[in-house]
């Protein structure tokens, strides 16, 4: 009974958040178990285009270290933001949600390419956060019982305590910067004089994430309308004798 409330509980996660958050936990689990090491997954340019190991392109984002205070910090914040977003603003749009996974990941891989970073995956939560909290501007938040502040801060927050424990603050820099360039592409510039929507979810993604929409001049044939019409039952008709 416990098992099947677990997997209902489990199910009920929208599909995209569910499908990262389980490829975060199943990766830091295999290393742990020492079915891999980070050793291949960690981004390696010379790696990826000279050895054709194109795998890294994904799995520095999977991995967040070893199980500890840091891994469970980063997992609480990516299944929560990244939850709240696709059945906030993206509910409905799991495509354009997928498209800026793909965004995303596009300019963190550029930016990779001219610095010594390996694993990602913090700065990807870092930018669900921001384009989170950029979109829900007034709603107050609270930090460990210690700090009240406004929701666009909070990436700041979680910048100021990284360093508190001794982390680089280049990967949250990261975060907060392509979450802002995908923020003012995708929610500021379009609503500017003379502004458009740059960013355009490519066809093939709404194909296959998003359900196509019902035509509401859609007009079926007479028999689909018979068919489909409930067929009364006279309960007082007597059988034939």
């Amino acid at each position: 009974m416990a098992y099947a409330g677990l997997a209902q509980e489990y199910l009920g996660v929208p599909a995209v958040t569910r499908a990262y958050t389980t490829a975060c936990v199943l990766t830091t689990a295999a290393v742990q178990l020492e079915l891999l090491t980070p050793f291949q997954l960690y981004f390696n340019p010379d790696l990826i285009f000279r050895k054709l190991q194109v795998w890294r392109l994904v799995t520095n984002f999977l991995f967040f270290g070893p199980l500890g205070f840091s891994f469970f910090f980063n997992m609480i914040f990516l299944y929560r933001y990244c939850r709240m977003l696709e059945e906030g603003s993206f509910r409905g749009r799991t495509a354009d949600f997928v498209f800026m996974f793909l965004f995303g990941g596009f300019l963190m891989t550029l930016f990779g390419l001219f610095a010594s970073l390996f694993f990602l995956g913090q700065a990807f939560t870092i930018m669900l956060v921001y384009v989170w909290s950029r979109r829900n501007p007034y709603i107050r938040m609270n930090f460990f019982g210690l700090l009240n502040f406004q929701a666009p801060f909070l990436p700041w927050v979680l910048m100021g305590f990284s360093l508190l424990l001794g982390n680089s603050i280049i990967i949250d820099l990261l975060g907060i910067a392509v979450g802002h360039i995908y923020y003012f592409l995708e929610d500021v510039f379009p609503n500017q004089p003379g502004g458009k929507k740059l960013l355009l979810t490519p066809s093939f993604l709404k194909m296959v994430f998003d359900t196509p929409e019902e035509d509401p001049n859609y007009n079926p044939l007479p028999e689909d309308r018979l068919e489909n019409q409930p067929r009364d039952q006279d309960l007082n008709q007597q059988p034939p004798q």
